[in-house]
């Protein structure tokens, strides 16, 4: 470990700076306290606050630049205040889950209250000059969870820096400048995630700036049950780089009440991490949680009268004014003062906040009672309808749930009355519930004018004389003509780079376009995630591999909780468009021949899921995906690669529209739906049937997330009356999923003569070997004798069970 350089200016400690300093902290605090207190009386439903870490927050923001980020932890209110980018009103708008982005510009009411986002996106849903900006990337509640992504952030600087090309992107970067502060709780270093970057930012030397904040628990449980040496910096100490010129991060250790030490500590480490391009870690000790964790409980429970002793006499806050006395920068009535005007400071922001929120659902509320009491006059059950406008008049603290709530109960009471009488409570009910989805159910996809659903589709086309090539050179054409160009977009992951992965989609093209846009990585798939996730919310356009199917598990909650969610929990504000290229289906194996549809159906509403049935149609859907602003999964074939296939002469144009299923046989007996491999395992069942006498139409969905959005489906199943929605996921997973959304939200039941089927692998993973996968998958001769079996039970003369 380094020790802290002395501070080269006594610019730095001005008595303006010390004195606002302590104000902010003072301000700070006091927030934390009313917050509580609104959780415990009932305003809010849960609170986590930042009081403890004042201090080091503040050191923290004196070396932070516009145009840097921040990729934090949920406590950071006092950093992003210190910053400018935090109104108190804010703080206390998002504790209330005020919907309105004026008043919580940072989620819209969308997440609990400490999860902090600068808007960088404009209301078209593009992108604003994040250089002008101090950059917060919206936090996420699951423990480490922020961690991955900051490797991507940081990385892009490296990229900008390194890479001329991109150094005319002026609104994402300043010749790579800027550094990412990424802030952890010491207790959630104890996750993989953190270790896992950690490495990976002293492999790949990027401006990565730490900070640990360690109060010495995680919740109830001590530093010493969590960490290895019970601390963080000694157990990542052979990460320490021994020289300069030898790759590696820095560490520094430094009290959480020590201002001096804090400030020349966040400037030093900023120093480096700005000018040399290596990481740090900053840990930040004998910090303390004057309320406890959270509103949840009270950390008397576990931690003993001497322990709270020390917390005490040792609060940040306590020291720095202390410290303010003894070295003369303020005087006892000075700071009283500053104290004095915090609390009022605090109290004024939360008034106005409570103000505006109760203001913000007050015309729900009083039109819902006036229009009780309207249409309770003269009607037989006016007693009833009166008895659900008292009820509600008398809510303390309503929301608009107790509004359109009692709407709706007013509504069953009069299910037998006039249209007349029911129409103004329908009208009612309508307009209040239009705006209450944009409250809470928009953004889940892009609303911007780069959305994926409004590139058009554009047919590949073929010269007569085109000859057949295996998949995997068409992917290679493909990826040379797209990284030729556009500069963004860059390629990531196990294998990509030197072997062009290990099927050859990216073969030769590290030697023609470099290292630093064809890039090999480490076997860490959560931070292969967070590094594109990063560099997708700096303009760049990153293609990250998971290099099978099966592997996505190791990443799956940085996809699920960070990258689906983002545009969601802030509203539109921030988008990360990143595409993650996989491969899987068929082939034999338990770990190499996955197709775990139905979970990533689960987990990642947010992100299109996409599955195409060959290069070609893999090909056109990263075309679409290129013009647009949304994330993606898209799983490639794994038994495609050498299948032959024609070459496109548009290869760079054609575009693959999503949620567009292609009819691949017309038929008028049984629709049979399915995806990716099991296009070909269906189409060479159809041809035996037809022999039989039974013509199946055949439907490619190709992308399950969005599905079907012209509903394609019903309009076969019309016809054929009959269905099997058929793949390779485990029972009930992605099969049950497109039977739903074909029998429920297309209303498929209708038109059906025979109960529809389900054909899916089997509940356990295919084993090795051939006969494995014959008895583990749907073959041929199951699709055959499935459809078989459905013409036999309508028509048993003519197709006799077999």
């Amino acid at each position: 470990m380094i020790a802290n350089e002395q501070l080269l200016s006594t610019d730095i400690l001005t008595r303006e700076k010390i004195l606002l300093d302590y104000r902010m902290a003072c301000e700070s605090r006091q927030v934390s306290i009313l917050g509580r207190r609104d959780v415990m009386g009932g305003r809010a439903k849960f609170g986590i606050f930042g009081d403890g870490k004042e201090l080091a927050q503040i050191a923290a923001a004196s070396a932070f630049h516009r145009g840097d980020f921040r990729s934090g932890y949920y406590r950071d209110q006092t950093f992003v205040a210190a910053l400018g980018e935090l109104q108190w009103t804010e703080l206390f708008a998002q504790l209330y889950a005020h919907t309105d982005i004026a008043a919580e510009p940072n989620t819209a009411g969308r997440s609990m209250n400490g999860h902090f986002a600068t808007r960088w996106l404009d209301e078209n849903g593009l992108w604003r000059n994040q250089t002008e900006l101090f950059n917060s990337v919206c936090d996420i509640s699951p423990t480490a969870g922020q961690i991955p992504r900051a490797l991507g952030l940081a990385y892009a600087s490296k990229l900008f820096r390194n890479n001329e090309v991109l150094q005319s992107l002026t609104n994402f970067s300043h010749h790579g400048d800027e550094i990412v502060f990424a802030t952890i709780g010491d207790a959630s270093t104890s996750q993989g995630m953190f270790w896992e970057t950690m490495n990976a930012a002293g492999v790949l030397q990027v401006p990565l700036l730490m900070s640990v904040w360690d109060d010495g628990y995680g919740i109830s449980v001590p530093v010493e049950y969590q960490t290895t040496k019970g601390s963080i910096s000694k157990a990542l100490a052979g990460f320490q780089r021994e020289s300069n010129d030898e790759k590696g991060i820095e560490i520094f250790t430094v009290k959480g009440w020590d201002y001096v030490a804090l400030l020349e500590t966040y400037l030093q480490a900023a120093r480096i991490c700005r000018e040399e391009h290596v990481p740090v870690l900053v840990h930040v000790q004998e910090l303390t949680q004057p309320q406890g964790h959270s509103s949840s409980g009270s950390h008397e429970r576990y931690k003993t009268k001497d322990r709270l002793t020390w917390e005490a006499e040792h609060d940040c806050n306590r020291m720095f004014r202390e410290w303010i006395l003894t070295n003369g920068y303020a005087t006892q009535d000075e700071l009283e003062r500053i104290e004095a005007d915090a609390k009022q400071t605090a109290k004024k922001a939360r008034a106005e906040a409570w103000s505006a929120f109760e203001l913000s659902t007050k015309d729900d509320f009083d039109s819902a009672v006036s229009l009780l009491q309207q249409v309770a006059r003269h009607n037989p059950r006016s007693a009833e309808l009166m008895a659900i406008r008292e009820e509600l008049r008398r809510t303390i603290h309503p929301l608009r749930r107790d509004a359109v709530s009692a709407i709706r109960k007013a509504l069953r009471i009069l299910r037998n009355e006039t249209s007349s009488t029911r129409q103004p409570l329908k009208t009612w009910l309508e307009q209040t519930q239009e705006g209450n989805a944009d409250r809470y159910n928009s953004y889940l996809y892009s609303q911007s004018p780069e959305s994926p659903m409004l590139v058009e589709a554009v047919p590949a086309q073929y010269a007569d004389d085109a000859v057949p090539v295996d998949g995997y050179i068409l992917m290679q054409r493909y990826f040379d003509s797209l990284f030729a160009r556009d500069a963004r977009v860059v390629a990531l992951g196990e294998d990509v780079g030197l072997i062009g992965d290990v099927n050859q989609g990216f073969a030769g093209l590290q030697e023609k376009y470099g290292e630093i846009r064809i890039t090999d990585t480490g076997i860490r798939e959560a931070s292969i995630i967070g590094q594109g996730i990063g560099l997708a919310m700096r303009g760049l356009r990153p293609i990250v591999e998971i290099q099978y199917f099966d592997y996505i598990y190791y990443a799956l909650a940085t996809l699920t909780d960070d990258l689906a969610t983002l545009l969601y929990r802030t509203k539109g504000g921030q988008k990360a468009p990143l595409i993650i290229r996989t491969r899987g289906h068929r082939l034999e194996g338990i770990w190499h021949s996955g197709s775990p549809m139905g979970a990533m159906l689960g987990s990642l509403r947010g992100l299109h899921v996409l599955v195409p049935r060959n290069m070609t149609q893999a090909a056109g859907f990263y075309n679409t995906l290129i013009k647009s602003d949304d994330p993606a999964l898209l799983i490639e074939c794994l038994n495609g690669y050498r299948l032959k296939e024609k070459l496109p002469d548009n290869l760079a144009e054609f575009c693959v529209p999503l949620g567009v299923p292609e009819i691949l046989r017309t038929g008028s007996d049984v629709t049979v739906v399915t995806y990716g491999s099991m296009c070909r395992i269906v189409m060479e069942a159809a041809v035996q049937l037809a022999d039989i006498g039974i013509h199946i139409e055949v439907i490619d969905v190709q992308s399950l997330l969005p599905f079907d959005v012209h509903q394609l489906t019903v309009e076969s199943i019309k016809k054929t009356n009959r269905v099997i929605f058929t793949d390779e996921d485990v029972p009930g997973g992605a099969s049950a999923y497109m039977m739903q959304q074909v029998l429920e939200e297309q209303n498929a039941y209708r038109y059906l003569d025979s109960a529809p089927k389900t054909l899916s692998a089997k509940a356990h993973r295919t084993p090795y070997g051939s006969d494995g996968d014959y008895f583990s998958k749907p073959s041929a001769d199951d699709v055959i004798d499935t459809v078989y079996a459905l013409m036999s039970e309508c028509e048993p003369d003519r197709f006799p069970a077999l």
